[in-house]
């Protein structure tokens, strides 16, 4: 047998330990979330409750590898040879989807990313052998494929989707109105029996989901399968009893509960989704044994549907791995994570413009909001009140979490119940999409999508279950270049295809450390988050945005005389991130106030003002790099000699301008904001004078219109700019100076 093989099945090692690093780093978000969420303890406690779950899953494993054997192609059709390229084209596939998912902060299903790369790369094997086989035709595809599993999976995506999200809706609903936020004192008397209820579910979900392969043929096991109801409801009534002396001893009975439903759903991670890292290349080191052993590469690779137990020191290995990585990569769980909290937590419909609206949100709300003032007509004012004063929201965990355990222990048990429901019932439903549908339904019932957020949270939501199907369509495609590449393309494409894909991976793993120092620092900000923290990120925000313009300003005057594309581009970039900064500084403005003190009003209306000056300055100067860049851009014709002089003119005086600014700014010092209000005025009636020259060769037609037009745009916007600039300077000065009057803030 060629050595190439053996450095194949090498190369299928690497990829799925890189697939566990970033296979786990995106589905912890499964079985995570919810306990972060609401922290219910230390996520060293949430970590290890998972690791212990994780540890005792990888053993349940082996049945579940018949998925990669044989799940998506009949391997008795295909050759040694034609069954590695399949399964090498997998994996580059797979683990170049996961990572780009993970860069973009987006959660999504590692089952549907490898079953429709096992398609992909089939259908490109097949097409081969077809190609090759005058005697075979197109319709022979269904010979080699198992179609059925893969309808069997996009039938699933919407099954989840709905019934996920109308059962987590349905629950949390029942849960708030029986217990509001102001739950303690009712908890006290029942917390046991329906902590009982959801601790039953978790166990029904750890026994029939995570450890079924494990368990099975067990007589218990037989006896309650058989007996589901009756073994339910014994299970709910010693549970309930537990938790009722537990409560006794004043232990919170809703953390055991939510840390219970950590262990399951990792459990249950690590027994069915191991596959999704690991199983491709199992399998291959399964074919690998058989071919070598019968010394013959063009060998039918049938013996690979045979249900042969996977190596335990393997899955073991892949297990430590996995509580590794666990571990190793806690801020990067923690910004995959970051996007179903900010899309369901309590009270928080400030910042949430981030995801955009779109029509269809806005036609959501809009028809939630006349259902709902068809339903005040309907139902008499004292129910309605009563229904409204059990949502009233009150943090009496005093945690700051974005939501309470309420919440978090429904989103887990009604998670488990489903997927352990569905399983039951033959159903492949994802647990990614179970997990994060069931969050958005309960947070939708819970309250937490208030006016002013709803529209942003329903894009938020929409982008990510759109990001599933495009998991689909993209694995498949991927897969299926990368297989038609390496079975024509030979040892030559082998060879580009590793390297490619290395570097890839190389570069994701750069691009996700670079995008983690970001978060980090306002992660550890947000801790102490006191009132000398606001005025000292303000004050910093103030002059690198002052610094920024001042450079993006300048390079921009000169890049449009000299027609810089390349240079105009970049500058539209830069100009961009700095007004959706500013802008999103200018969103999380009422949250910020809270923080000030109550009776400082004085400050907290010059920060007002220093934020919107901020916001309008870099609005100014994205009007004058966009349009300079569209002009370029278009291959207009440039500015005449007359229009460039004037305009050098005018940006040495706005150069002027901004270095003092920078400098008072940056030493606290104002004394000099006189004289730029004097460069100011001066400035505006340069810029007055020019727009007159301007006119007078609009009027004797030696002026281009469209770079009369831009010329004009720039003079308009400078002046705004530097006005908006000198209003900041002016506000910022009153902001520092009543807080070294006042004394408050130290």
């Amino acid at each position: 047998m060629s050595e190439i093989y053996t450095v194949i099945v090498g190369i299928l090692g690497l990829l799925a330990i890189s697939g566990l690093f970033v296979g786990v780093t995106n589905d912890a978000v499964n079985f995570l979330s919810s306990a972060l969420g609401s922290k219910a303890a230390s996520i060293k406690t949430i970590l290890s409750v998972a690791s212990a779950g994780i540890l005792i899953g990888v053993a349940t494993s082996s049945g579940m590898m018949e998925v990669a054997r044989s799940g998506m192609f009949n391997p008795g059709l295909f050759t040694f040879h034609e069954v590695m390229m399949l399964y090498l084209g997998v994996m580059f596939a797979n683990v170049i989807l996961l990572g780009l998912y993970n860069s973009l902060g987006l959660p999504t299903s590692t089952t549907v990313s490898l079953i429709f790369c096992l398609l992909g790369s089939a259908i490109a094997v097949t097409v081969f052998k077809i190609s090759n086989d005058p005697a075979l035709g197109i319709a022979s595809l269904g010979d080699y494929i198992n179609t059925s599993r893969a309808m069997g999976v996009v039938s699933a995506i919407l099954l989840s989707v709905v019934i996920a999200f109308t059962c987590g809706s349905l629950v949390m609903y029942l849960s708030r109105l029986l217990f509001s936020f102001r739950y303690t004192v009712l908890f006290r008397r029942y917390g046991s029996l329906w902590c009982g209820a959801s601790l039953t579910a978790i166990v029904y979900f750890a026994v029939f989901k995570g450890l079924k392969s494990l368990l099975a043929g067990n007589a218990a096991v037989v006896w309650i399968d058989a007996n589901l109801l009756t073994a339910l409801c014994a299970c709910w009534a010693v549970c309930s009893l537990v938790l009722f002396f537990v409560q006794r001893f004043r232990i919170n009975i809703l953390r055991i509960t939510i840390l219970s439903g950590v262990f399951a759903l990792a459990l249950a991670f690590a027994g069915n989704d191991l596959v999704n890292f690991i199983g491709v290349s199992v399998a291959s080191f399964d074919a690998y044994n058989i071919a070598r052993t019968a010394g013959d590469t063009t060998l039918m690779m049938g013996a690979l549907a045979e249900n042969v137990p996977a190596n335990m020191s393997i899955l073991l290995t892949a297990g430590f791995i996995m509580i590794c990585t666990l571990w190793a990569s806690k801020s990067a769980i923690v910004r995959v994570t970051k996007t179903e909290l900010s899309l369901t937590a309590q009270g928080g419909d400030e910042g949430q413009e981030q995801y955009g609206s779109s029509l269809f949100s806005r036609t959501i709300v809009r028809a939630a909001l006349n259902v709902n003032a068809g339903m005040e007509r309907i139902f008499p004012k004292r129910m309605r009140e009563a229904v409204a004063r059990r949502f009233e929201y009150a943090d009496v965990e005093h945690s700051g979490a974005p939501y309470d355990m309420i919440r978090a222990t429904v989103n887990l048990t009604t998670s488990a119940l489903l997927i352990a429901l569905a399983t039951s019932l033959k159903l492949p439903l994802s647990t990614t999409y179970v997990c994060f549908m069931v969050a958005m339904g309960s947070s939708l019932a819970d309250k937490a999508w208030g006016r002013e957020s709803a529209v942003y949270r329903i894009s938020g939501v929409m982008t990510v279950v759109a990001g599933w199907f495009v998991t689909a369509l993209g694995g498949f495609l991927i897969s299926f270049l990368v297989g038609l590449v390496l079975i024509y393309g030979g040892m030559p494409a082998f060879v580009v295809v590793t390297l490619l894909c290395g570097w890839l991976m190389f570069r994701n793993s750069r691009f996700g450390k670079k995008k983690e120092k970001p978060e980090e620092e306002p992660a550890a900000a947000s801790t102490a988050d006191t009132q000398v923290d606001i005025i000292a990120s303000l004050r910093e925000e103030v002059c690198r945005t002052m610094e920024c313009a001042t450079k993006i300003y300048d390079r921009t005057m000169i890049a449009v005389m000299k027609e810089n594309r390349k240079v105009l581009r970049d500058m539209v970039k830069e100009a961009n991130d700095l007004f959706y900064q500013s802008r999103e500084r200018k969103y999380t403005l009422l949250p910020t106030l809270k923080k000030l003190q109550s009776g400082d009003v004085n400050t907290a209306h010059y920060y007002v003002q220093v934020v919107d000056y901020l916001n309008e300055m870099t609005k100014a100067l994205l009007h004058i790099t966009r349009p300079a860049f569209e002009h370029i851009d278009n291959s207009h014709e440039g500015l005449s000699a007359e229009q460039a002089r004037d305009l050098m003119a005018i940006n040495d005086d706005v150069e002027a301008i901004y270095r003092r600014i920078n400098r008072m700014l940056g030493e606290g010092d104002f004394s000099e904001i006189e004289a730029v209000l004097t460069m100011r005025d001066q400035l505006f009636e340069a810029i007055a004078e020019a727009i007159k020259s301007e006119l007078t060769r609009v009027n004797e037609a030696r002026s281009n219109t469209k770079a009369s037009i831009l010329y004009l745009a720039i003079l308009t916007e400078t002046k705004n700019m530097v006005l908006q600039s000198r209003n900041l300077l002016k506000s910022q000065q009153y902001f520092l100076k009543h807080r070294q009057e006042t004394k408050k803030w130290f």
